[in-house]
């Protein structure tokens, strides 16, 4: 019962009270209000009980009236957010008088405001009070006086010198607030990732999405860098901290290669980022914290490294294209004696590796297809005097070269002396993927309808070359067959080799 009494007696007070209060529910609702706050809006209980305190104070439509209710709706954020008490020196808001006519009008007040929370048992917020004290008199001093009007130096003091300090105050917390904001703001959306560090934990006060992106998990406040993000150990980072924080010393790195493993993922994510690890001090200048800043420049240094890669390839295959132009002049020169056949036979063999490059180029050196391949060395011969028939087959650049030569010279050899020496003449190629676990090529060129075949009495370059590229450049196997009824050649061509050494 004393309990009781004691509750009665509280609300009892509040409510006889020449001060007015009242409360307000989290969501900015009212919950209840005492006599004298009532008299002082001019409206009754029923009116304000379950209604947004804005929807009465919506501060009109002057440039004034919406920073008060601006004002206003900060203090109470504020208290919600800190759980603890908020005070506005001077607040202006109309009040309704009604005169002893009957008729109601608007009068301007000022007023210094209070705002507390109210916490149940757990510590949560239950309920804001306010409590408001009417200064209007003080504030009509001390504007009398900024005007130049005569009062008192008692009206002086208690309405100038304190008002304008108790406004002073305000309008000074009211600017570092909102520059405070506006510097958190800044640190959140900033496009690098950005966090800062206290004590010789390295605890986590602040960081921005980029960082939790980068980092892969976002739940890091409040924990020490060891416990926030285990995955760093023996990368160096924990010592580089440490270091920064004992000796004062910033610390800059550039292009660092750092591992994740985020929580509940079974693979890595490797990065490279630019970072500075910059002191924190305090007033006296100790090293109280580290600022962390930088940049993910992952694709940057990818880039630079494909870069490289490029030049070298580039480098290496200039000179095997010389290397193979080199050869191919010697062994044509061997085979003609005369300067004109030489020309053509060599312009045809130079026109033959540059169709190949052509095909090459348009896939940026990633390689071609063998049936492409084919269509270009034999385009000359007409669609329908070579019949291809294979599935489709992509081949790694040194493949594709060496058997776009190949098939040069096979196509040579049967406009001269093979099956499309004749206008019945026909070309059948077939290939096929013989292992695929190995990915062997097993390819087949074989001609029928042309003048019948006879094996040479010698070598010439185009058999050589043939044999050379299958065996020296592909690693692979080359059968040559001169039967009667038409001309049928063989390669066998391993096509791991090439992906290894162009992959």
């Amino acid at each position: 019962m004393r309990a009781l009494d004691q509750a009665i007696d509280l609300a009892a007070a509040f409510e006889a009270s020449t001060n007015p209060y009242m409360l307000l529910t989290p969501d900015l609702r009212y919950a209840g209000m005492n006599a004298a706050y009532l008299a002082t809006v001019g409206m009754k209980r029923d009116q304000l009980i379950g209604r947004p305190i804005f929807d009465i104070f919506t501060g009109g439509d002057s440039k004034e009236g919406a920073e008060n209710a601006r004002q206003l709706r900060a203090s109470f954020e504020k208290v919600l957010t800190t759980g603890e008490r908020d005070h506005l020196a001077l607040i202006h808001f109309a009040i309704p008088v009604t005169d002893t006519n009957g008729r109601t009008t608007l009068e301007d007040r000022y007023w210094s405001a209070s705002h507390t929370p109210l916490h149940d048992a757990d510590g949560k917020i239950v309920l804001i009070l306010q409590h408001t004290t009417d200064i209007t008199e003080l504030e009509r001093l001390r504007r009398a006086s900024a005007a130049g009007s005569a009062v008192s130096e008692l009206d002086m003091i208690l309405g100038g010198g304190v008002m304008n300090r108790a406004q002073s105050v305000q309008e000074d917390n009211r600017r570092l607030e909102m520059e405070r904001n506006r510097l958190v703001e800044m640190f959140m959306q900033a496009p690098g990732f950005v966090a800062i560090l206290s004590g010789p934990d390295h605890v986590f006060q602040m960081h921005n999405d980029a960082y939790a992106r980068i980092v892969g998990r976002s739940d890091i406040t409040g924990k020490s860098i060891r416990d926030a993000l285990p995955d760093l150990a023996g990368q160096g980072y924990y010592e580089l901290l440490d270091s920064v924080l004992a000796t004062g010393e910033p610390y800059e790195g550039k292009g660092a290669q750092v591992t994740f493993r985020p929580d509940g993922s079974d693979h890595e994510i490797r990065r490279n980022i630019d970072f500075i690890y910059q002191p924190v001090r305090n007033t006296e200048g100790a090293v109280v914290g580290i600022f962390v800043q930088g940049h993910d420049v992952t694709d940057t240094v990818q880039a630079a490294q494909r870069q490289r890669l490029m030049i070298d390839e580039l480098n290496h295959r200039v000179k095997n294209t010389l290397a193979t132009i080199q050869s191919i002049a010697m062994q044509t020169a061997r085979s003609h004696e005369d300067p004109k056949t030489f020309a053509e036979s060599f312009q045809a063999r130079l026109m033959s590796l540059s169709h190949t490059h052509d095909l090459l180029t348009r896939s940026h050196w990633e390689g071609a297809d063998l049936r492409a391949v084919l269509e270009h060395e034999t385009a000359a011969h007409g669609p329908n005097r070579i019949v291809l028939n294979g599935p489709p087959l992509a081949l790694g650049p040194a493949a594709a070269l060496s058997l776009g030569m190949i098939f040069h010279e096979l196509a040579t050899n049967a406009a001269k002396y093979g099956a499309l020496s004749d206008p019945d003449g026909r070309v059948f190629v077939d290939w096929t993927i013989a292992n695929q676990k190995s990915r062997t090529l097993t390819l087949v060129w074989r001609e029928a309808g042309g003048p019948p075949v006879e094996a040479p009495t010698r070598k010439g370059f185009g058999s050589r070359l043939i044999e050379r590229n299958v065996r020296h450049d592909l690693a692979g196997e080359a059968k040559l067959s001169y039967a009667s009824d038409g001309f049928i050649a063989e390669l066998s061509v391993p096509l791991d080799r090439d992906s290894q050494q162009h992959g």
